[in-house]
């Protein structure tokens, strides 16, 4: 019998949280669950090296997560290897994308563009970032962090659609042959429109931490009571 999937979407360097919703699932699913993590995994909250360490930790460890890429593990990534342009950088670290936030983690304190501060981020950081997949399927579902681009067939997506697309993706209720789950647009609650489920609320701004669990398409919210249906 296929075990159920638990989903946990954007974390966002709030670690704590991730820890609590982490106890959460082993309490009522149990502590072998199968888990996808939706990505962004930095940038805002205090915690991005703990977040990350905890993910390779546990993958390490024989636990069945998988962790997928987000637009801001990315652009950590981006920042990392040198390729995001200056004028990109600067925007991640001053404005309330949480680039500062991350860096501070690692003890970067006011880096420069040009600066040796990526010495400073472990190397296994680095390489885990950069294994990141950008989907998971099952039979029913369809995983990634922002969603996709409809009328393109899943098999076809690429990643800038994967990582970062909102509205076209969002105002469209059309089947997308599988259900899609997804982050990145923060809603005030978990929303299962049909044809797609929609699980960030907001963690990055420093609200709750939520997670769902699958068995097919259909839908439960974990909660401290246990699971609490999710329906269109």
């Amino acid at each position: 019998m296929t075990k159920p999937l638990c989903v946990i979407p954007d974390i966002h360097g709030y670690r704590a949280e991730m820890d609590r919703v982490l106890s959460l699932v082993a309490r009522h699913e149990g502590p072998d669950a199968r888990i996808v993590f939706l990505g962004d995994y930095t940038d805002r909250g205090p915690d991005s090296r703990g977040v990350i360490q905890t993910l390779i930790d546990g993958i390490a460890a024989g636990r069945d997560w998988t962790a997928l890429r987000g637009n801001h593990d990315q652009m950590f990534l981006n920042a990392l290897e040198g390729t995001m342009e200056p004028e990109r950088f600067q925007w991640w670290m001053q404005g309330n994308l949480g680039g500062r936030e991350t860096l501070a983690s690692y003890g970067i304190k006011s880096p420069a563009y040009e600066g040796d501060w990526r010495e400073q981020v472990p190397g296994v950081h680095r390489q885990f970032l950069s294994s990141l997949p950008y989907t998971h399927e099952t039979d029913q579902l369809f995983l990634c962090h922002a969603g996709i681009s409809p009328g393109t067939p899943l098999e076809r997506q690429v990643p800038e659609d994967l990582l970062w697309i909102r509205d076209a993706f969002l105002y469209d209720t059309r089947d997308h042959g599988k259900l899609v789950v997804h982050g990145h647009t923060p809603v005030d609650a978990p929303e299962h429109h049909g044809n797609r489920v929609a699980l960030d609320v907001g963690a990055g701004w420093g609200r709750p931490l939520r997670a769902a669990v699958f068995e097919g398409r259909r839908c439960w919210v974990l909660t401290e009571a246990g699971r609490k249906p999710l329906e269109p």
